[in-house]
């Protein structure tokens, strides 16, 4: 059982679903190709933008914060440290519009540059009760006064997803929507740059079923 964001008045359905071939606008290809963006097992297009030259030690070696098997991204044989912080482009465009369940192990900061998204977070650490958990879900773009969001933080442990939406809610167009993310290995709360075995799909549900 899960308590759902009140703000939420009606099930949540992404308005945009790809085609069997969609092909993406001449305008999404050309920025794909300009940032040199690939297709990120979550959906969408990234690409490593910035790496801190300074490692630090490593917060989640196995023993600490144990190991999931649900991991996509094996870490190298020495992981005793890691880079303080990683920086990424991720685009989600009308031919992958969708960002499936995953969390990061650590705490991950997010900035938009273009578009608008909807985003949905479950917060499976905070536990109302022994049989629920609260969800959450925002619109990022640009129209501040109707509380869309430029940045916003999502803590270590929670399962997120995304998807596309219309650049403006009068029509079903859209020319992606533009993020960086920046994930960090120091600080108060222990966290993790983006590659080192971080990354975990959730198998436990499909976001087009969360509501």
């Amino acid at each position: 059982m899960s308590v759902v964001d009140p703000s939420l008045s009606s099930s949540i359905q992404p308005p945009l679903r790809p085609g069997a071939s969609i092909e993406e606008p001449p305008t999404v290809q050309t920025l794909i190709n300009k940032l040199g963006l690939q297709k990120h097992p979550e959906g969408g297009y990234f690409v490593e933008t910035v790496r801190d030259p300074l490692h630090v030690p490593n917060p989640f070696l196995s023993g600490t914060n144990g190991s999931n098997q649900n991991t996509i991204y094996a870490g190298p044989e020495d992981d005793s440290s890691r880079s303080a912080s990683t920086t990424i482009y991720y685009l989600l465009t009308p031919g992958k519009p969708h960002g499936v369940f995953h969390k990061n192990k650590g705490r991950t900061m997010h900035t938009l540059h273009r578009g608008r998204g909807r985003y949905i977070i479950i917060h499976v650490d905070e536990k109302h009760d022994e049989e629920t958990t609260r969800i959450e879900s925002f619109v990022v773009g640009h129209d501040i006064h109707k509380g869309e969001r430029l940045q916003w933080m999502v803590e270590g442990g929670k399962h997120k997803a995304s998807f596309l939406s219309p650049d403006h809610e009068d029509d079903m167009k859209s020319e992606g929507l533009l993020i960086s993310e920046v994930y960090t290995s120091c600080g108060r709360t222990p966290t993790t740059a983006y590659d080192r075995a971080d990354f975990v799909t959730s198998d436990r549900c499909s976001w087009l079923r969360v509501l």
